[in-house]
């Protein structure tokens, strides 16, 4: 097996796990609203339920953002690049998702940075450490690099079943 199957394979296990884990969030999150408001009608307002949805909501955006990068689902003007010849498109496409993976690399960095300056600090109601509230910052860069990568080598190195698919 190549290493670029290797790595497709890689990243389509990744998105699956990550698109599981965003329906569960995004379960949870209409869970914990909904109880918000039932406890709210009729009992005492519950004192948790806001916050997890807060942050079930923050998660399960960035993990979607994973997932609209993989797809190729970001905004983006392609209009543009599609109208150059098909040598220089694939060059702008590599281009692309290079400059995207230097930045998912900052993101990394800074976002540790921030994890590690909030270690110290606990959400108000759930009493969880906030680093693991800002660990989807850096970990999602980390997916979305690997996808950039994918995405580099798919376009150098174009699979025969790509190909077949793209006639």
């Amino acid at each position: 097996m190549s290493t670029i199957r290797i790595i497709q394979k890689l990243s389509l296990k990744i998105d699956n796990g990550i698109n599981y884990i965003t329906f569960l969030a995004i379960i949870c999150m209409i869970i914990s609203i909904t109880m918000q408001i039932v406890f709210r009608m009729f009992f005492n307002a519950l004192s948790w339920s806001e916050e997890a949805a807060r942050y079930l909501l923050v998660w399960s955006t960035f993990l979607g953002s994973t997932m609209a990068y993989k797809r190729g689902m970001h905004i983006a003007v392609t209009f543009i690049i599609e109208s150059f010849p098909p040598a220089v498109e694939k060059t702008l496409q590599i281009i692309s998702h290079l400059l995207a993976a230097v930045f998912f690399v900052i993101i990394i960095v800074y976002g540790i940075r921030y994890m590690q300056m909030q270690s110290t600090q606990v959400s108000a109601s759930l009493r969880i450490p906030m680093k693991y509230v800002y660990f989807i910052i850096p970990f999602s860069a980390a997916v979305m690099g690997i996808h950039a990568v994918t995405k580099i080598l798919e376009v150098l190195f174009p699979l025969k079943s790509d190909q077949e698919n793209q006639v």
